[in-house]
């Protein structure tokens, strides 16, 4: 009976084998590659904003508080974005004929708010409550980064659910005294041991933290 295959097919049956394996190990590395870079994440990639804000300037410099801007910090699900009658409080007297804060002047003249882009969001069948966080002792740079650092805002975490639940499973890592939440250049000398402390003393629920139903409600 003569032969159906040739003596090289056997060569092309494992090199082919071998081409498959290496496709989807190289494809399901790509994935993953692509999905934590920061062309996904967005992280350390500055958003066009409609003004150039810095941060850095004003936290850093001028020493503006975090809730001078965003007022509704520690009462309410969202920090706010500020007003721009806050902004006009100082750029009526300072820099007020300034062509980068042309927006913002005619934020003002036409009474509509400036279109500011979102850095840090979450998607829409995540609930946050930015005001539960700070009053647990949760730091602004926790999340957001060193901020006052930034000539322009970007994101400084992947935001992704790991990253959230990473910090619910050990609140004791990121939690801070109260009253240096919105102090950007706070650092503790034990975090562990004051972390573990306060966890206790402000009642951080670590049961239930990561329970589903606390972010998708």
């Amino acid at each position: 009976m003569a032969q159906i295959f040739r003596r090289r097919s056997n060569s092309i049956a494992r090199a082919s084998l071998i081409a498959v394996v290496l496709l989807v190990g190289g494809s399901g590395w790509l994935l993953h590659a692509v999905y934590w870079s920061p062309w996904t994440t967005r992280e350390m990639t500055p958003l066009s904003q409609p003004v150039p804000f810095s941060h850095k300037h004003h936290v850093q410099g001028l020493g503006l508080d975090c809730r001078f801007c965003h007022t509704t910090a520690e009462t309410s699900p969202f920090a706010g974005m500020p007003s721009t009658e806050t902004c006009m409080t100082c750029h009526s007297q300072v820099w007020k004929e300034a062509p980068a804060l042309a927006p913002v002047r005619e934020s003002l003249a036409t009474a509509s708010p400036v279109r500011w882009n979102r850095v840090n969001d979450t998607p829409d069948f995540v609930f946050f409550d930015h005001s539960i966080h700070v009053a647990k002792g949760v730091g602004c740079t926790t999340c957001h980064g060193p901020l006052d650092q930034m000539p322009l805002t970007w994101r400084s975490h992947t935001l992704y659910m790991k990253w959230c639940i990473d910090c619910h499973r050990d609140p004791a890592k990121a939690i801070r005294p109260r009253e240096e939440v919105f102090n950007p250049e706070w650092h503790a000398t034990d975090q562990a041991a004051l972390g573990k402390k306060l966890v206790a003393d402000y009642h951080v629920r670590t049961a239930q933290l990561t329970d589903c139903s606390m972010c998708h409600r």
